[in-house]
């Protein structure tokens, strides 16, 4: 039972720390929360959420928040599919969007 407290208390955290960085201005401290969602992850071996997921460049392991240092692109191709290019390593990976 204490594990299963243990991780939804860290599923909660990971939740308020990302939602706090998304809300940051400052870039350092953002990304420094960021960071430690992550290892709270790690550690207590809780799968971060897609949408936390998404938000880490995955080449340079950046913190990256779309508009500000990521650009994200739509496609109107036949694929709809999100570009999102990191500002910081300027690595492009795609996102296939649901019709």
């Amino acid at each position: 039972m204490l594990k299963l407290q243990e991780k939804q208390i860290a599923r909660e955290r990971i939740d308020i720390l990302v939602n706090t960085a998304l809300k940051e201005k400052d870039e350092v401290l953002a990304a420094r929360q960021a960071w430690v969602a992550k290892k709270i992850a790690m550690r207590f071996r809780v799968r971060m959420p897609y949408e936390a997921r998404q938000l880490f460049c995955k080449k340079c392991k950046a913190f990256i928040v779309p508009g500000r240092s990521a650009r994200v692109r739509v496609g109107r191709a036949k694929t709809r599919a999100m570009r999102i290019t990191c500002l910081k390593c300027g690595h492009t990976y795609r996102r296939i969007l649901a019709e």
